[in-house]
């Protein structure tokens, strides 16, 4: 299984337990959170149970089914109610060790909310002096978050443990394309992100371009409204939606420019993003080192597929049916430079967190991420591509990212020498400069000079 090591891990130690474990699990829905927990459970003697969008009485019957045949090796009856159920649980774990994994536990719990209180009960009364390992596993973030462990929630305070299956970082997720150089590998980043459904679904043995047509372009590929079906799926107004996805990958990142763009008023967007952020869609970031508030935030789609979507098959639909899935595949890839610069920034913050993990940067940053804002040296707006720096921001590390392929430019360099003057004299300062084309030599020279760090896309993947 790739790149899923540690949540294995993490599930291996909570069963190894001898006492009451609840483990509450919850991501997007293609995130893997179902893929992790059938491998656990081929390695176990399981009981699990996957909960339907169906009524409350047909999910005790199927759940009376999963339970009976588990203990009896056939299906006897229904149980007349959920406490019945669970206490079938109770008595049958007094004997033995009991691993029970509810997948799509909304969808039990959404018909029939009493039965977060059954559940409550029955571990309050029996299953916290049992060797049991409850996991409750869901795709709707917000339900588990706030209806399972939140503090009005009958469970809040008896879980012992939570996990959140987060998409595959660039590393992770070029293993799936282990026969493509380095830049196609960040390029399907860029485009798929790192949900392993949308992962799957390109072919190694394919160029990207090939894939981009047949995967996503086509009509009937999983890929073609993948993003769409989704947001039917979890939200009641899509339309509205689409258009605030669609004006986000636009690059219309503040509430009062997207509100403008979709005509909608600034107050609803707010709503709306805030939905967006509680499925993790969107993201609302600040400059680097800033306070929460900041009335600089803007917003960003934190799925990469969604914003290659967006920006491409959504807006273009039409035109694209007229142009053909083959040369639109090709005008796609001959934007792609352009559209991999903001992805590119983020597979970076990615290498330095792990640089930083590994103690590879001059010192461990408190903050990170992109700065913008005014720079006094040059009486304008200005910004760096990531702004590392310590607790007391005293050191700051300030990176350039460029996906292009012609070699980075002293006008470049230049550029972000200026950027540090609108952070304190005093501050040290650190350099790096992380290019896909390489650099001239007058930049290599004058970085050797200065101390300045040059890393190509080859670098990104060393360990």
């Amino acid at each position: 299984m790739i790149g899923r090591e540690k949540e294995l891990e993490q599930l291996e130690k909570l069963n190894n337990s001898e006492r009451f474990e609840f483990l509450v699990m919850y991501g997007r829905r293609r995130v893997g959170k179902t893929t992790i927990l059938q491998e656990f459970s081929s390695r176990h003697n399981v009981i699990f149970y996957s909960a339907q969008e169906k009524n409350d009485s047909l999910n005790l019957i199927d759940f009376s089914k999963t339970l009976q045949q588990h203990y009896e090796g056939h299906y006897i009856a229904p149980f007349q109610s959920w406490e019945d159920a669970l206490s079938y649980v109770t008595n049958k774990s007094k004997k033995e060790k009991t691993i029970l994994i509810i997948d799509e536990f909304p969808f039990m719990a959404g018909p029939n909310p009493s039965i977060k209180s059954i559940f409550q009960h029955e571990i309050d009364h029996h299953w916290k002096d049992l060797n049991i390992f409850l996991i409750l596993c869901g795709s709707s973030v917000s339900f588990m978050i706030n209806d399972i462990m939140g503090y009005e929630s009958p469970l809040y305070g008896r879980t012992t443990s939570s996990m959140e299956i987060l998409p595959f970082d660039y590393i992770d997720s070029a293993k799936f394309f282990e026969n493509y150089s380095v830049e196609d590998k960040l390029i399907t980043y860029g485009i798929l992100g790192g949900i392993p459904r949308y992962l799957n679904a390109f072919s190694s043995k394919a160029p990207i371009q090939e894939n981009i047509e047949a995967e996503i372009l086509r009509n009937g590929a999983f890929l073609n409204d993948e993003p769409m079906m989704l947001l039917k799926m979890e939200l009641r107004e899509p339309s509205v939606y689409n258009s605030i996805l669609e004006a986000i990958a636009r690059g219309y990142n503040r509430v009062t420019e997207i509100a403008d763009c979709i005509h909608e008023d600034k107050g609803k967007c707010s709503k709306y993003l805030l939905t967006l952020m509680s499925i993790r869609l969107v993201e609302k970031r600040i400059p680097c080192g800033e306070p929460e508030e900041s009335k600089k935030a803007i917003y960003v789609l934190t799925d990469n597929f969604y914003r290659f979507w967006y920006r491409y098959v959504f807006s273009n639909k039409n035109y694209y049916e007229l142009l053909g899935t083959k040369d639109a595949a090709k005008e796609v890839m001959e934007d792609i430079s352009d559209y991999m610069g903001l992805t590119f920034e983020e597979i970076c913050k990615q290498f330095l967190i792990r640089q930083a993990k590994e103690r590879k940067l001059p010192f461990i940053p408190f903050y990170i991420g992109k700065w913008w804002g005014n720079n006094p040296a040059i009486r304008a707006q200005d910004d760096v591509d990531i702004l590392a720096m310590n607790k007391k921001k005293t050191e700051g590390l300030f990176c350039e990212c460029k996906f292009t392929n012609k070699p980075m430019q002293m006008e470049e360099y230049d550029d972000l020498v200026t950027a540090t003057r609108a952070f304190p004299e005093d501050m040290k300062k650190y350099l790096m400069f992380i290019s896909k084309g390489g650099f001239t030599a007058p930049v290599q020279r004058r970085a050797a000079q200065e101390g300045a760090v040059l890393l190509t896309i080859d670098d990104l993947f060393k360990v």
